[in-house]
């Protein structure tokens, strides 16, 4: 007798059945496949929300440089400073590290001073000097936005500063500013409470060394001599550029219509070279800073003739102003000197009492 499972049933007959255990092991294989595809999947969304930023790790990662020229590094490398851009020696990478370093509180701001003059004065040896200080934060390249950029709008210029934290003092130099009537309304108009540096030097010994850099790009000019007159009338040309921004009283009396005195201070070009710690300690004084930069920064180049820049601590070369600064003066007719002495007289002597100092010009 044969069980009941195993009776015959007419209604199964000629039926194929398919035992239940092959069955079931396809439904298992087919459940581990979906399992194992839905994890990935999981997995793979999970990955990728969790991943943390490789841009910003990376950017956290690198210090920054700014291409405007910024003070996000240490001492720039000034004896490579042909351009009047920045550069700076790797051995100097650790000094203010933590001074310049950009966070995320740095914002570009508008300048709060503005070295505004005058060519050929020494305006980029203290724009290097200051920019040693921790607090300070200067572009490196003339903007010339008031005199040159004006209609590209304050928005335009405002990018052209380095990023700058609170508390730290924004600032540019464009020795062209103080010759250029439209400039003082302008600054003004941005802010009135701006900071304005003048960097001075004999105006005698300015002009000769205006002509010296031009011709340096213009070998075939004329000479100074014929240059500093009209014609041959023997009257000196007050119009020429070289001997015209040596009137340094002419000048002043517009800035004085927008600024008063005590927002302007007067810095010697020749004690910059002489005295370099004492005069910078004049310009962080009128702009409120703590005297930082003080005569352990210095090292005299008896080869140039000016201050270099040195490490306060350490045996570490001087970093010196590109080789396009202090160039050989061409030798000038003395009577043509005396005669140029003469004619800045009365303009220095104006200029004198106008500031309240007496640079010995005369």
């Amino acid at each position: 007798m044969q069980p009941a499972s195993m009776e015959y049933s007419p209604v199964f007959h000629g039926l194929h059945v398919v035992p239940s255990s092959h069955l079931k092991n396809k439904v298992f294989l087919f459940c581990i496949m979906l399992t194992l595809w839905v994890y990935m999947v999981y997995c793979c969304v999970g990955y990728g929300a969790t991943m943390p930023d490789l841009q910003a790790y990376y950017s956290r990662a690198e210090p920054q440089v700014d291409p405007r020229g910024s003070s996000v590094g240490p001492l720039r490398d000034l004896l490579n400073n042909d351009n009047d851009v920045d550069s700076r020696g790797d051995d100097w990478e650790d000094d203010l590290e933590n001074n310049h370093l950009l966070n995320v509180s740095e914002a570009n701001k508008l300048p709060q001073a503005i070295i505004i003059g005058v060519k050929k004065g020494g305006t980029r040896a203290l724009l290097e000097f200051l920019r040693l200080h921790p607090d300070v934060r200067a572009a490196g390249a003339e903007p010339h936005f008031f005199d040159r950029n004006y209609d590209k709008g304050l928005e335009w210029y405002r990018e052209l500063m380095p990023k700058s934290s609170q508390g730290q003092l924004t600032m540019e130099k464009t020795p062209s500013y103080y010759i250029t009537k439209e400039v003082p309304a302008r600054i003004h108009a941005m802010s009135k409470d701006t900071k304005l540096i003048v960097v001075v030097r004999n105006p005698v010994t300015r002009a000769i060394s205006d002509y010296t850099q031009t011709r340096s790009k213009k070998p075939d000019i004329p000479s100074f001599e014929s240059l500093t007159f009209k014609n041959t009338s023997g009257v000196i040309d007050a119009a020429w550029s070289a001997v015209q921004i040596g009137m340094y009283a002419k000048h002043l009396e517009r800035w004085l219509r927008y600024f008063p005195m005590e927002q302007l201070l007067f810095v010697s070009g020749e004690r910059l070279i002489s005295d370099p710690a004492g005069e910078v300690a004049r310009v962080q004084d009128f702009l409120r800073l703590r005297r930082v930069v003080t005569e352990k920064h210095f090292h005299f180049n008896p080869t140039k003739g000016f201050p270099c820049l040195k490490r306060p601590e350490g045996n570490s070369k001087p970093h010196c102003l590109g080789k396009t600064k202090g160039r050989t003066h061409p030798n000038i007719d003395p009577e043509v000197v005396q005669r140029l002495r003469e004619f800045y007289k009365p303009f220095n002597r104006r200029f004198y009492q106008m500031i309240g100092h007496d640079f010995g010009w005369d």
